[in-house]
Formats: C-alpha cells, sequence, structure tokens
C-alpha cells in the first residue's frame, strides 16, 4: 500500500488550481486509436414508452463552473463537451443547482450545433437554485425552474427532469403530477429522481413512469446496492451514478496532500476527503491500480467498467474537465471483465471498509432516504 501511496505522492496533487498531467498510459492509449461515434456504445434508460437510448457513459457537466476548486476557462469547457459529442457520447448532465444557474448557461451554448441530436438532462428542487437555502418543489417552483432552464439552455425542451433532491414537504405524487403536466405540454419528455428512497421512487413510478434514478455510487459509495439498484431493475428503471469516480479520488490524482479551493470546493469540508480518511481508504486504490497495471488500464478505467458491468441499465456521469480525462473515462467502454477477473476483484474490494461520511450538514440531511 506504501509504495503505491508515495509514488502518488512524489507529484503532489494540487487542485486549488493547477491543471494535473494525464497519465502516460493515456497519452499511449491515444496515440493508438481513435474513438468515433461508430465505436460508442449504447444503454437504455427506463423501459417501454418511458425508454431513453443514451451512450454508456455521459458526461457530468457540474465541475466545469461548480465545486471542483477553480473554474476552467469557458470556451475550453465548450471545447470538452462539442469533443465529447463528436466522439459519440450523446448524454450531458447539468443542473440550476450548478453555480446556481452559470452551469446550465455554459451547456445550453456548447450544445446548441447539436442540441436535436443529444440527451439533455438538468434538474430541479433548491430553493433559489442553492442547496445551502433548502429544499422546494412546489409545483409553482417546478414550473420556474423549467421555464428558467429552457431559457439557459437555449432550447425548447428538456430530455430527462430530474428532482434534485426529495422535498419532505411536498408529497412526491405531486412532484411527479406536476412533471407529468410539463411532459404533455411538450417541456419535458422523461422524468427522473435523485437521491430518492424505494418509497418515494415507487410512489412516484406510479403516477408518472420514471425513466432514470440518479444517486451516487462508486466503488466508495456502494450503498444503492442495497435497495435502489433492485427497485429500479424490478420497475425498468435506468440508474445514473453521479460522482462514479467518488469526486476524483477513484482516479489516483487525489491523495491526504491534496488542497481545495474553500471557495469553489466542498471536498476539503467532506469527512471522506480528510487526510486520515484518505490514508485509510487508499487500499482501493492499490487494488485497482494493480488491476489495471496488468491490463493497460488506468485505476480511473478500472473504477467506471466495475460499474458497467454490475448492471445493464447503469449509466454513469464521471465529469471531467479535460479531453484526455474525457477520452479516457469513455475507454472504460470497451473493457470486459471474464467471469473470474470480476468475482476475485470485487471479492478484494470487498475487504476494504470504507471510512468517512459523503456528505455532511445540510447535504447530509437533503440525502437522506
Amino acid at each position: 500500500m506504501e509504495n503505491h501511496r508515495r509514488r502518488f505522492l512524489k507529484t503532489g496533487a494540487l487542485v486549488s488550481g493547477a491543471i494535473l498531467s494525464s497519465p502516460t498510459s493515456i497519452g499511449a492509449q491515444m496515440d493508438a486509436k481513435k474513438k468515433n461515434k461508430t465505436d460508442m456504445k449504447y444503454r437504455t434508460l427506463g423501459s417501454g414508452d418511458h425508454a431513453l437510448k443514451v451512450s454508456s457513459v455521459g458526461l457530468g457537466c457540474m465541475g466545469m463552473s461548480y465545486h471542483r476548486s477553480f473554474v476552467p476557462e469557458k470556451k475550453a469547457m465548450i471545447s470538452v463537451i462539442q469533443k465529447a459529442y463528436d466522439l459519440g457520447l450523446n448524454f450531458f448532465d447539468t443542473a440550476e443547482a450548478y453555480g446556481p444557474l452559470v452551469n446550465e448557461i455554459l451547456v445550453g451554448e456548447a450544445i446548441s450545433p447539436f442540441r436535436k441530436d443529444i440527451v439533455l438532462a438538468t434538474k430541479f428542487g433548491f430553493k433559489n437554485g442553492k442547496p445551502s437555502e433548502g429544499l422546494d418543489s412546489r409545483p409553482e417552483r417546478i414550473r420556474s425552474v423549467v421555464e428558467h432552464s429552457l431559457r439557459s439552455l437555449k432550447t425548447d425542451y428538456i430530455d430527462l427532469l430530474y428532482q434534485h433532491r426529495v422535498d419532505p414537504n411536498i408529497p412526491i405524487e405531486e412532484v411527479a403530477g406536476t412533471v407529468q403536466i410539463l411532459i404533455k405540454e411538450g417541456k419535458v419528455k422523461y422524468f427522473g429522481l435523485s437521491e430518492a428512497g424505494v418509497t418515494n421512487i415507487r410512489k412516484a413510478h406510479a403516477v408518472q413512469p420514471v425513466t432514470a434514478l440518479q444517486s451516487e455510487y462508486s466503488l466508495m459509495t456502494r450503498e444503492p446496492e442495497m435497495e435502489v439498484i433492485k427497485i429500479c431493475e424490478e420497475l425498468g428503471i435506468g440508474f445514473v451514478p453521479y460522482s462514479p469516480l467518488s469526486r476524483g479520488m477513484l482516479s489516483g490524482y487525489l491523495n491526504e496532500r491534496s488542497v481545495y479551493n474553500p471557495n469553489n470546493d466542498n471536498r476539503g469540508t467532506l469527512p471522506r476527503y480528510q487526510p486520515q480518511n484518505v490514508i485509510a481508504n487508499w487500499p482501493v486504490i492499490n487494488i485497482l491500480k494493480t488491476f489495471g497495471d496488468q491490463r493497460g488500464l488506468t485505476v480511473a478505467q478500472v473504477a467506471l467498467a466495475w460499474l458497467l458491468v454490475q448492471k445493464p441499465f447503469i449509466v454513469p456521469i464521471p465529469g471531467t474537465t479535460k479531453l484526455a480525462h474525457l477520452q479516457e473515462n469513455m475507454w472504460a467502454t470497451d473493457f470486459s471483465f471474464t467471469k473470474e477477473e470480476l468475482t476475485n476483484l470485487t471479492a478484494d474490494l470487498n475487504k476494504i471498509k470504507i471510512v468517512g461520511d459523503r456528505y455532511t450538514g445540510i447535504s447530509a440531511q437533503q440525502t437522506q432516504k
């Protein structure tokens, strides 16, 4: 464990403003092959009349303007989004809360040349679009957010509209009914939930079929395996893991010396990213690195490939601000485990007890099922 960790410490992952360089293996992959639209694999979220075909991985756009230390140059982020489309990725994720508001504007500008060819997801659910101010899923608020999102995204419809967090003050049936009306009006095509528990999923689905559930899921956050993924399979709902690389931890680039900009990065306040917990959880990185080194894969690619093989209706949405990492993530879809490989890797990972909560404070309260 210590030898691998020291290797990463030599370069010291400073997240407060520097752009981390890509590993040599990624450069070699980029030279070895050029991925294009015809190479992309696709999956289906939802079922029946509420099914949505998307690329096997999507692009989470939050970090391009929110909660990830530095705010990259807008032109560069537009380039990343458009390159993702060029490579065959068709599933883009944003939200009113990212910024707030500014991330939708960025995404809207980037996708405008190919809007009709992609699946665009956004979210409602916070007071004034700010998680710190609490939850708000009143019908009038949902409508207001949708109208604003349509303008920000420069579109006349939203493909997939999620409730960002369940509002305990508003019956989930009322939320689903409001989205159902928006679907009938043509402003929204499909309905999704985020961080919802089994009871609310069932109630919402009975009113307006749910196409996708988005929740945090990675090798460091495996709680969805207990109930949520099972209910998705039962009801024919797609599952979209956010933070599938655990906010960068499963890339292997972060370590206990990583520094986070307190003005625009929540990781410095989260228990799991405190130095002692990073060290305690490092065996996961070692396992992934050992497996990947023997197969020409990066830590991130192994982590994503493991998620993808769990269920055919799982579509992770890793975020990135770098073209090299975009391609790295997309190439994870090319790897196929043998039964023995998957069994042994999972057994090794199951031995590790993850230390540190994923959220704290109001964010933890808002994700309680």
